[in-house]
């Protein structure tokens, strides 16, 4: 069987040495006291990585819980085509998930040190599954809002400015050998939570009344996350890429050898913008969720191949074989001009596949690198005298 990491990817891994900055204020004098507090209470047994698995199944349970009640995110809408309703109940309990979710991401590498299991596999593990959750999470907001307040096609750019940002970060980990904490994560994860929460007291309907100057809330909501995502992700990380480069304390690669990982991305989010805008049937409006879901597989799976080439300083990958996948069957669908039902049966038949071969992916990478550690992923193995 083909392996997924090569000789020199698990011999980088091998010297790999975690190299952070955190400046944020929520998080170094808030969720930090927070996190520490919370892991006494966590079983010596319990592998690390088990934390993060459980917190992320988590966002997947908030997922279908909103897929159940609102797939088609009608629920909120004025003419609700579909019938759907949303309980008070699950926004509280998605609420409590997300909130949960975070604490368990936050407090599992401070279980890992207080186990002394400590390790690579346990960074890319933690980071790998939050670029797949980067799809999960905001897909749930969006059933606050509905189709009225934001149209399917503006949300679609709403999680690509997520996922740029989400992969910006590490993107400048590849140049400059250090993760700068966003400050944005915190304070959207602990946002999200107190914004689901409120709507499970007030109802959704809240977010939905007029402001002054003729501004809705969700357009506000749009606002916000572009503006600051500008102000504090995108600028804050080209500043510190060019620092890197003026003092020599990056990794000093050839400009196209710094580029090189925004290829596979800038040819995935050109070839989905495609597919959103020129769609014969429109189906990004008539299936938003799975057009969501594919295309948060798709972005995983390169942001976690820039991970692994990030973390064992190998040179990341331009290719990307489920975006030449992507590109192939858009090619069919622009020339072929497929029924409404065709083009439906296509996405999801593509959905499907892309994540199968993603979670063959993660799942094969992790069980090389247990084996080449000597370890397991989701046990703690007792010490060898």
């Amino acid at each position: 069987m083909a392996r997924f990491l090569s000789k020199d990817k698990l011999e980088g891994f091998e010297i790999y040495k975690y190299n952070s900055v955190d400046t944020s204020i929520l998080s170094n004098y808030v969720m930090h006291p927070f996190w520490n507090w919370c892991v006494q209470f966590c079983p010596v047994w319990v592998a690390p990585n088990l934390l993060t698995f459980s917190g992320f199944l988590l966002t997947v349970l908030n997922f279908l819980l909103f897929s159940y009640y609102d797939f088609g995110f009608h629920a909120l809408t004025e003419e609700n085509i579909t019938n759907d309703h949303i309980p008070n109940w699950v926004w509280a309990v998605t609420a409590i998930n997300l909130f949960t979710a975070y604490t368990l991401d936050g407090i599992d590498g401070k279980q890992a040190r207080r186990t002394g299991t400590s390790g690579p596999l346990g960074e890319l593990f933690d980071h790998g599954l939050d670029s797949y959750s980067a799809v999960f999470i905001p897909t749930c907001l969006y059933s606050i809002f509905g189709r009225d307040e934001i149209s399917p096609l503006r949300f679609f750019f709403i999680i690509w400015n997520i996922f740029i940002n989400f992969y910006l970060t590490h993107w400048e980990k590849y140049n400059t050998g250090v993760m700068f904490l966003p400050w944005g994560y915190d304070f959207t994860m602990i946002g999200s939570c107190i914004l689901l929460m409120v709507t499970s007291v007030t109802g959704p309907r809240a977010w939905h009344a007029p402001l002054p100057g003729g501004l809705s809330p969700g357009f506000l909501f749009e606002l916000v996350l572009y503006f600051s995502a500008m102000l504090t992700s995108q600028t804050v990380i080209l500043w510190n890429i060019y620092k890197s480069y003026r003092d020599g304390t990056g990794k000093m690669r050839p400009f196209a050898e710094a580029v090189r990982p925004l290829v596979p991305l800038a040819a995935f989010f050109v070839l989905s913008t495609v597919w959103a805008l020129y769609s014969p049937t429109d189906v990004i409006n008539r299936a938003p969720r799975i057009y969501y879901v594919l295309t948060g597989t798709i972005f995983s799976n390169i942001n976690c191949r820039l991970i692994v080439s990030q973390m064992s300083n190998t040179r990341c990958e331009a290719f990307n074989g489920l975006v030449a996948v992507y590109g192939g069957v858009l090619m069919a669908v622009l020339l072929l001009q497929p029924s409404p039902m065709a083009e439906l049966l296509l996405l999801s038949f593509l959905a499907i596949v892309c994540t199968a071969a993603h979670l063959h992916y993660g799942a094969r990478v992790v069980q090389e690198m247990c084996e080449h550690f000597k370890i397991a992923c989701f046990h703690i193995k007792p010490k060898t005298k």
